[in-house]
């Protein structure tokens, strides 16, 4: 079902960013996908912008201000183009400041400014996960139509084990197919 949709991914801060080439590459092959993106600053830190660019075979969001001589309505654009958002990992950080409506960097922006369906798939440690406040966040965005694809139990970048760790790809591409199903196709022009 997501063959000739477009999906933009919002990438953030997050250990499990360094997922997302291959899930890109599975919706851009396997489920012939439009793909773009957007990164978060602390993004950068975890993967490149140059390999997301590589990955989707375009260019990449990185910045608010950096990339505003080249588009600076990108935040508009990609929400337009947008059929489907996902944003992996979610992080704790990121899902506080969507919960309260805050718009400072080019995935948040890019949220603000679209009306497509969006799926969260959070990532994080699993104190962090348990905590109270991510928990009332979530549920805030759910209340507004956002999807989340939970978090599975299993081995995190500090050792432990615990629920947190990010959906494995296969569960993340479900979540998507089953919400791309409930959208209309565009009609050929």
């Amino acid at each position: 079902m997501l063959a000739g949709r477009t999906v933009v991914v919002g990438i953030t801060g997050g250990v499990a960013a360094h997922y997302l080439p291959e899930l890109i590459g599975q919706l851009r092959f396997r489920h012939m996908a439009s793909v773009y993106a957007a990164m978060t600053p602390a993004a950068t830190h975890f993967v490149t912008p140059l390999t997301i660019a590589a990955s989707i075979g375009g260019s990449v969001w990185t910045g608010v201000f950096a990339d505003a001589e080249r588009d600076p309505l990108a935040h508009i654009h990609l929400a337009r183009l947008a059929d489907l958002v996902l944003v992996a990992p979610a992080t704790f950080d990121f899902i506080g400041k969507v919960a309260a409506g805050l718009a400072d960097d080019p995935v948040t922006l890019l949220l603000a400014a679209t009306t497509a369906p969006v799926l969260l798939a959070p990532a994080m440690h699993d104190t962090m996960w348990a905590n109270p406040t991510v928990q009332r966040n979530l549920a805030t965005l759910q209340s507004i139509g956002y999807q989340v694809v939970p978090p599975e139990t299993g081995l995190q970048a500090t050792g432990d084990v615990g629920v947190g760790r990010i959906a494995n790809i296969g569960a993340i591409l479900t979540a998507l197919n089953n919400l791309s199903e409930t959208l209309p196709r565009r009609s050929q022009e």
